[in-house]
C-alpha cells in the first residue's frame, strides 16, 4: 500500500450524496457496505471508497485518525 494513496484517501471528501463534503474515512460504515453491494463508482474515487470499506471493515479507523488534515 502507497502511504501516499493511503492519506489522499483519508482526506478525500465525498465529492456527492447524503454525505457530500465529509472526508471518506468518516463516512458511515453501513453506507460503504452499500457501495459495495451496489458496486463502487469507476475510478479513483471508487478505489478510494473500496479501501475505506475494508479499513472499517477491519476496525482500523482509529489508527488511520494521525493521517487526516483538519
Amino acid at each position: 500500500m502507497d502511504p501516499k494513496a493511503l492519506k489522499d484517501a483519508v482526506n478525500q471528501t465525498m465529492p456527492f450524496g447524503k454525505y457530500a463534503g465529509r472526508k471518506l474515512i468518516h463516512l458511515p460504515e453501513p453506507y460503504l457496505v452499500w457501495f459495495n453491494k451496489q458496486g463502487f463508482p469507476e475510478g479513483k474515487l471508487g478505489q478510494q471508497l473500496a479501501l475505506m470499506y475494508e479499513v472499517k471493515l477491519n476496525g482500523m479507523e482509529t489508527m488511520l485518525q494521525p493521517l487526516i488534515n483538519d
